[in-house]
Parts: C-alpha cells; structure tokens; sequence
C-alpha cells in the first residue's frame, strides 16, 4: 500500500479516513462505503496529494457541519482503457463527485453527459459531479490557475501581457482562462510546431480582439513585451536535470516580468531557479493545485472555494514534505 499500510480486513481500508490507499476497479466492484464518496482518478494516482487535501477539509467542514460527517475522498489507479467502465461503475456506486488527472481530463470529455458551458472550449474536464442522466463535467483548472498567479505573484490575467510555455492539455486550459479573463496579448512557445497549430486553431475563435501569437522554442526566441508574466504548462522540470523550457537571458527588464510553474514538485523547478536568479518573482503550483481543488470542492458542497483553500493548503503542504 502507498501508506506502508496492508489492512487484513480490505473494507478497513475504505472505512478509515486516515487511510489515502491507492484503491482499483476492483475494490469499486465490491464497493460497501455507506457515505458520502468522493474520488480522484489517474495513472498512476499514487503520487496525489488531492485526498490528504481534501480529507482535510472534509474534516474541517464536518467540525462546523455535521452533513459533511460522512464524507470521504479516495484515490483509484485507472488505466485508459478502463475508464469508461469505471465512470459507469463510480455512478452506478453512487460517488457524489469525483475529479480527474492524468491522463484522463481530455478522455472523458466525451464520456460525460453533459458539460458546463465553461469547459467546452478546453475539451476537458477535471471535476464531475453525479447527475441522474450521468456525469456532469465541470473544469477548475483555469480558476486554480487564475486564483494561484494572483495569490502568489500579485497579479491578475487580465491585462497582462502572457507567455505560455506548452501547447498541451495542461496549455489549454491555462490559455483559454487567460483569453476569458482578457489578457492584454497571448503568446505561445512549443517545441513542435504540430501541436503548436492545432491550439491557436482552437484559441483564435475566443481571442477576437486581443494579440495572438506563437512560437517555437527550438528557434531564436522573440522579444517578449515588457512585465510579461511566463507560465510554464510543459512537464520540463518534472525529472531531474531537467532544463528550464526557455531561457530568460533576453529579457529587457526581467525585474518586471514574472514566472509561474505550474509543476509542484520538485518545489523549485529548474525555471523557478532560472527566473529566480535573473531576478523575476516566481512561484510554483502548488497554489494551483489548491484553489482549483478548493473549487472542486465548492462545486460539490456549495461551501465556497476561499474558505477551504487554506485548509487544503496546509495538508498538501504537510503530505508534499511528509510530515
């Protein structure tokens, strides 16, 4: 087990709330929890700190409201290739909500029933909630992002000159929510230029007015507008010698511009560092992972995303440094 626990009794693992077991199809398939479920999904899903984080303010919320007493959050590894059977069997299993990462936001974009109007245009979704007619699909990433950039590095996307570092799921999301919330212009970098197309296709229809352009970072790199903030959505930074996705050296006045890494782990990524020592602020994602969690959580309780970010924050804290 990922807590260096085996329980003899496999219902003693779905039972204790103080148990983050990485769970299976399976363990879904003889299902005998009687609260209330919730559940992330990925492979793998070990490594996630979502279910310390929001058992925590589970916990929290049941100790000013006892609807929430019952409540639970639990992690399942699941392939691909499983996760239409394991939607299926989450609704049939009643599981309130459920969230989702790697590599399934994009995979159940057409699983779903029906999706917000605010996820459409990203083609993936991260949060669904539990619905008669199915699943209902919902995307908080954007929100995390958004919420994460102004509590870290003091600054709003709108009107702020952007430069998107990846062309990916993790790049969709951030570059719609930048062109929702109006930034002043939008650049994006990518190694290939394939993928680069296919997202400035998907984006032109939502930039109307504002600056859209794009790049490769295999090639001399533009001039980038002044107090420009850099959002790294790549998975540079994620192994270990990793190079930052860019270099930063050109920049006129670096002490103006910021930079945000979406990766959280190692806490100081190689772009932190980089951007650190030309003297730009930075800040890693955790704070992302919190707020579009907080948000999850929002749309499940109706508790709002401010008051449980806090909470949520500590505990990721806490798991991330194993304490």
């Amino acid at each position: 087990m990922e807590d260096g626990i085996a329980p003899a009794d496999p219902k003693s693992k779905i039972q204790d709330p103080n148990l983050n077991p990485v769970l299976t199809l399976n363990d879904l398939a003889s299902w005998s929890f009687s609260g209330t479920s919730l559940a992330v999904l990925g492979h793998p899903i070990a490594h996630s700190l979502s279910p310390p984080m929001h058992n925590a303010a589970l916990a929290w919320l049941a100790r000013r409201d006892p609807r929430f007493r019952d409540w639970r959050y639990f992690r399942f590894d699941i392939p691909p290739d499983d996760l239409p059977r394991a939607l299926a069997l989450l609704h049939e299993k009643k599981f309130f909500g459920l969230n989702l990462t790697i590599p399934h936001k994009i995979l159940a974009f057409d699983l779903v029933a029906d999706t917000d109007p605010a996820a459409r245009p990203i083609g993936a979704v991260n949060t669904l909630i539990r619905t008669e007619r199915g699943w209902h699909g919902h995307n908080t990433d954007g929100y995390g992002l958004a919420a994460a950039v102004h509590e870290t590095l003091g600054r709003k996307l709108a009107g702020a000159p952007v430069v998107l570092l990846g062309a990916g799921g993790a790049a969709r999301a951030a570059a719609v929510e930048c062109l929702q919330q109006h930034c002043a212009s939008l650049w994006i970098g990518n190694r290939t230029r394939k993928n680069l197309d296919a997202l400035l296709a998907l984006l032109k229809p939502f930039a109307r007015e504002i600056p859209l352009h794009a790049f490769l970072v295999t090639l001399p790199l533009p001039k980038f507008p002044r107090g420009a903030l850099f959002i790294n959505a790549t998975s540079l930074g994620l192994q270990p010698g990793d190079a930052p996705p860019i270099s930063l050296h050109t920049l006129a006045s670096p002490a103006e511009a910021h930079a945000y890494d979406m990766i959280y782990s190692p806490t100081a990524t190689p772009f932190q560092a980089h951007a650190s020592s030309l003297g730009l602020r930075s800040a890693n994602g955790l704070s992302m992972l919190v707020h579009q969690g907080a948000k999850s959580l929002e749309l499940w309780t109706g508790i709002p995303a401010a008051q449980t970010a806090p909470v949520m924050r500590a505990a990721a804290e806490a798991a991330l440094h194993g304490i």
